[in-house]
């Protein structure tokens, strides 16, 4: 099957078939299986030697974080650009923001400037969907508050379904501190949607009171899991909320809820490990798991950009909409 297609420019400046993409819950399973088959082509791509393709030329996409995230950042910048797009990046520090201006008044201002696609990251949950009131570019959300990272969970679910062929029947084991993830609540619900199986473990003070109604099963000790399950995929331990004693100490949780060399040994011989990286080794895993042959987390990283690019191309240049 050719993918060269979607290789071409959008004709008449069509839109894809993405209006906005905001979170996990709102991508049926064809769009998503859409969204990861795109990407496939995308990735197939990168192992060229020229890399960049005219879809998006004169298309502009703007970069507007309100919190750090180099990685995600760079991320979605080599996607746009892979695309021909062009790339405005707004950081909030050392802007006008940090003088007081408002969410509302960058996005009148970003959108007097005739951007096509903002990709926004916030410290406050809703903030991507408030935004799309405000504007009328499409609005991709990069991570706002707890509440969604819907790109990092559709590169988690592209890495496994490279990984093992499919995504139906798996079963992925979601460790560590799911209370406080974006990431956990959105790749729960893109497992759900694909029909994969889900076990949350960790501490009881960082899993949800409400997680017996996501149609999971919740434990609090790894070992028994992991020679059930396809997948581990372990949270980050987020340093900055330790001092809220939602745990005894770092070392503890690693002895609990960490991957060392003795865990690894656990698991089937099929199984594989991810994370969604920054990792904190010696915490969420050892240093030699982390490089273990059937550790995706380099993988992870490379998939994003391909996956970025797919959803960059599904909304602002992609051929769904023309399929009548």
């Amino acid at each position: 099957m050719t993918h060269d297609h979607i290789l071409d420019p959008p004709a008449g400046g069509r839109t894809g078939g993405l209006s906005h993409l905001l979170d996990m819950q709102t991508l049926d399973r064809g769009s998503i299986t859409e969204i990861l088959d795109t990407a496939r082509a995308f990735h197939e791509l990168a192992a060229r030697p020229i890399k960049k393709v005219p879809t998006l030329r004169g298309r502009t996409v703007c970069n507007l974080f309100f919190e750090d995230s180099t990685r995600t950042r760079v991320s979605f910048e080599i996607a746009a650009k892979r695309l021909s797009a062009d790339v405005l990046n707004f950081s909030a520090k050392g802007s006008s923001v940090s003088k007081g201006e408002s969410l509302k008044d960058t996005a009148l201002t970003l959108q007097a400037m005739g951007v096509d696609a903002i990709v926004v990251r916030h410290h406050a949950s809703g903030a991507p969907l408030q935004l799309t009131r405000w504007v009328d570019a499409k609005v991709l959300n990069a991570g706002d508050g707890g509440h969604q990272h819907p790109t990092q969970a559709l590169l988690d679910l592209f890495t496994i379904r490279e990984h093992f062929g499919r995504l139906d029947g798996l079963h992925v084991a979601v460790v560590g501190d799911v209370l406080h993830s974006r990431v956990a609540r959105s790749l729960v619900q893109g497992l759900a949607t694909m029909s994969a199986g889900v076990t949350l473990v960790g501490p009881p003070t960082l899993l949800p009171l409400a997680a017996d109604r996501w149609d999971v099963d919740v434990t609090h000790d790894l070992d028994p899991v992991l020679g059930k399950v396809d997948v581990v995929y372990l949270l980050r331990v987020q340093r900055e909320r330790m001092h809220e004693q939602f745990i005894p100490s770092i070392r503890e949780y690693g002895r609990l809820w960490g991957m060392d060399r003795r865990r690894l040994g656990q698991l089937a011989e099929h199984a594989a490990i991810m994370h969604p990286g920054p990792m904190n080794r010696g915490i969420e895993l050892t240093a030699d798991v982390a490089d273990a042959p059937n550790a995706l987390i380099t993988q992870q990283v490379a998939n994003g950009v391909a996956v970025r690019m797919s959803c960059l191309y599904l909304m602002l240049g992609g051929e769904t909409a023309d399929r009548g």
